[in-house]
């Protein structure tokens, strides 16, 4: 056996092609006192019998970019390792069998162009040309995307094994970790155990890359690494006289890829309905294991596929084979270090796209561990989006029935998860259901999306065109800009900070100024040294030493996380109260009328003056009435003990009947908030995206002295802006904008809608994106023609660097 060393800068644990890119990238950015551990062989969980194929373009700049990065390396690891690697760039097409597929893959090949990807709608004719195999008499569109590949997977983690020993790095067989080390929240090392012998190795970081054992081995330190096991299904045939080399096909309305392979071919499937595997636990034994074959299963996969293509019905199989792979609750993987201890590391969970993600994946993590901070935006995969309650095992089961299936099914806009439903409810759950409420789901909370009328259906029709609660936004937006809307946003995060030396620790975190009098409410950003945006919140100050943060939903654990993180010797106490206090919004100018007619309190600009708050009677209940909008009109948000929530809302509700009070769910709330121009996290800004050329620098105070990306805030505005975050609107009212549609600026395609959605006050679509600006005046970006391309269709748009929707923000201090 390969002597372990006592002590390692790195220690990997699983020898998949995931830890393998881990321990090649970190060798390659210097470290070579890196150990990887494998419990069995390398390769011998899911990677042996993945099938290898290479797909550049993604569902985001930044995912597109770790899939290239993983293209081009697996093509030149031959020449750099020797180890033969099966990288074959043959090209990729994905056919269309219905009008909504069709508008779904034309609409990713705008997005292939704004991401420099090569790219190429074809008719059916071309596809039958390329794919003289194939019945296309049902297909309606296709594209063609030529540089696309497949690969040996195996292969391709020796390869980078082989890589990252050729740099130094320890890489060692059979042997399992059977414990992580920590001391003050912060790992230290591991222990392992080979045949009968044990040992320790101190390690500074303990990287998780044991894919379907990465849940397990993470609860035993208390981190959460929600992800469960699968059932995955594929056939290959006898050779097949005759077959040459073909591009990778896929088929997503029959839920199967085809790939040909040294002149046989396979068909795989993602179903709508998955068989979940190894609920009680993987046995010890499991080494390039495969699962009992489950024909009836696959099926309706095989009769499809042999009606697509004809061949396969004399063809001979030579393996139906069926192996586990690991999903998780929203089917992206986990990457980053976990919130809850300091120096473990994730790479884990990749829901069947481990080949094409993972060698962009360990690059970017490796560039991440090496200098503490992303190399750039990576929060859709980022491990601090898991909420704790996420790792529960019957969660886990019920809901990756349904994530496998997703890689290939619509993607439609505002789909929600259909299964694992309903684990944190507000307290008006049923208030809001029983007066037609359709929910969606956000970090499990369930959240009224939009409020079905008497005798509407109260499900979503799902469609790229306008879905069938396109008028009932219509109706709730409107009765925001012209009356009052009531939203439920207890799925609000709520973090209270406190102590002697909380205000330091806020001042040193937000750009804004929060020493401010108690009972002042402060917009901010939370930067990193980029002057990237880290957070997006408020922060009301309660007293001398208390501070309420309040973020999205979504960003809590990673808010928690970059909070804490921060504290260091503070004395500082940092509480998630999130569950304490219910959230509703009262919006729109007729709001200051309905308080008045539930509570004696004072509700006039001198005595609750706009970002201000105050305790206030309602009904019998006691609330904290925040003065501040997310949809840019007079309005507060109500923060109500828990208990008391029921009862609020029976008094707004009751005294509502005489003002047109209006239920309101999240995509009026989103609609409200895009006509204003206000940003969205995770979208409009990230951890890469500097606060400066988002436009928040109203919110960032250089003066109050030092703060995290304070410098990088000064050089920016001595240098000037190399890009802008503008406002487009269609100038046509038909067509819809949601997210990633191509930015064309006087003919040119120079970036993408980071939101978009309808602007029903200003009469179209309306999105935000950012344009490159580098050496231009505000006139000079503004003078230009702008239009927004759609599935291959270009529409004009009107460009504004202010909110269309009162620019002046007159209207939330009426």
């Amino acid at each position: 056996m390969t002597a372990l060393p006592p002590k390692a800068r790195a220690v990997i644990i699983g020898g998949g092609v995931s830890g393998c890119s881990v321990a090649y990238h970190l060798a390659k950015l210097g470290w070579t006192d890196i150990v990887l551990l494998e419990r069995k062989q390398l390769t011998s969980g899911t990677t042996w019998h993945a099938a290898g194929l290479v797909g550049q373009l993604r569902g985001s700049r930044n995912m597109t970019r770790l899939a290239k990065y993983s293209a081009d390396l697996y093509a030149r690891l031959e020449a750099e390792t020797g180890v033969a690697t099966g990288m074959r760039q043959v090209g990729s097409i994905t056919v269309a069998l219905t009008a909504e597929r069709k508008e779904e893959i034309y609409r990713q090949a705008s997005l292939a162009r704004a991401f420099d990807v090569d790219v190429r709608e074809i008719t059916p004719a071309e596809v039958k040309q390329m794919y003289p195999h194939l019945n296309v008499s049902d297909v309606m569109a296709a594209v063609h995307l030529p540089l696309d590949g497949q690969c040996d997977p195996a292969n391709i983690a020796m390869a980078l094994a082989k890589g990252a020993r050729m740099r130094g790095a320890v890489i060692a067989e059979g042997v399992k970790v059977t414990a992580v080390h920590e001391t003050g929240r912060r790992v230290t090392g591991v222990s392992w155990e080979k045949d009968g012998e044990t040992g320790t190795i101190a390690a500074d970081v303990v990287i998780n890359c044991a894919g379907m054992w990465a849940r397990d081995l993470a609860s035993k330190n208390g981190v959460a690494v929600p992800l469960h096991a699968c059932e995955h299904f594929y056939l290959i045939t006898e050779p097949i006289p005759g077959l040459t080399r073909l591009p990778v096909l896929r088929v997503p309305d029959e839920c199967a890829y085809y790939k040909e392979d040294a002149g046989k071919m396979m068909l795989g499937a993602f179903e709508p309905v998955a068989k979940p595997w190894g609920m009680d636990g993987i046995p010890e034994s499991f080494c390039f294991d495969q699962l009992p074959e489950d024909m009836d299963h696959f099926a309706p996969i095989l009769e499809m596929g042999v009606d697509r293509m004809p061949m396969l019905e004399t063809a001979g199989i030579h393996t139906f084979f069926n192996g586990p792979e690991s999903f998780t609750p929203d089917d992206r993987y986990y990457l980053g270090e976990a919130p809850e201890l300091a120096g473990y590391w994730v790479a884990a969970g990749y829901n069947s796209i481990g080949i094409v993600s993972s060698g962009g994946a360990g690059m970017a993590l490796a560039q991440w561990i090496h200098d503490g901070e992303p190399p750039f935006d990576l929060w859709e995969v980022d491990i601090r989006r898991a909420q704790p309650f996420q790792k529960n095992r019957r969660y886990l089961k019920e809901r990756v029935t349904e994530t496998l299936g997703l890689l290939y099914a619509d993607h439609f806009p505002y789909r929600q998860m259909a299964s694992a439903r309903g684990v944190r409810r507000s307290p008006l759950y049923e208030h809001l259901k029983a007066r037609g409420a359709v929910f969606g789901e956000v970090a499990g909370w369930e959240r009224a999306n939009w409020f079905a009328r008497p005798g509407q259906e109260r499900d979503y029709r799902y469609s790229w065109k306008r879905q069938n609660w396109f008028d009932n936004q219509r109706d709730e937006h409107m009765a925001v800009r012209t009356g009052v809307g009531l939203f439920d946003m207890t799925s609000f995060g709520k973090i209270r900070v406190e102590g002697r030396d909380a205000l330091s620790v806020l001042q040193k975190l937000c750009a804004n100024d929060v020493d401010v009098p108690a009972g002042r409410i402060v917009y901010t950003q939370m930067l990193n040294a980029r002057g990237g945006i880290e957070s997006d919140l408020t922060v009301a100050r309660l007293t001398e030493t208390a501070f309420l943060a309040v973020v999205p939903g979504a960003t809590l654990q990673r808010d928690l996380a970059w909070i804490r993180r921060h504290v260091g010797e503070a004395f500082c106490i940092v509480t998630d109260v999130t569950a304490a206090e219910s959230v509703l919004c009262v919006m729109g100018p007729k709001a200051r009328d309905l308080m008045r007619r539930v509570s004696p309190n004072d509700f006039s600009n001198d005595a609750n003056p706009f970002g201000t708050f105050r305790e206030v009677e309602v009904g019998m209940g006691l609330a904290r009435a925040h003065r501040v909008t997310y949809v840019g009109e007079l309005g507060w948000e109500l923060y109500i003990p828990t208990d008391q929530t029921a009862h609020v809302f029976e008094a707004l509700e009751e005294a509502g009947a005489d003002v047109g009070l209006k239920l309101c769910g999240l995509h009026t709330l989103d609609s409200c908030r895009i006509e204003k121009a206000f940003r969205h996290f995770g979208h409009d800004i990230t951890d890469e995206d500097h606060v400066l050329e988002a436009g928040l620098g109203f919110a960032v105070r250089t003066s109050k002295g030092d703060f995290i990306g304070r410098d990088a805030v000064l050089k920016k505005r001595e240098a000037g802006l190399d890009r802008r975050l503008v406002q487009f609107r269609l100038t046509d009212p038909e067509p819809l904008l949601f997210h990633n549609e191509a930015i064309v600026r006087d003919g040119a395609i120079v970036g993408t809608i980071t939101s978009g959605n309808y602007g029903h006050a200003l009469g179209a679509a309306i999105g935000l994106g950012y344009v490159p600006c580098a050496g231009e005046s505000e006139a000079e970006v503004l003078s230009s023609t702008y239009a927004i391309e759609i599935a291959g269709v270009r529409h004009a748009a009107e460009a504004s660097l202010k909110p269309m929707y009162d620019p002046k923000a007159e209207r939330v201090r009426m």
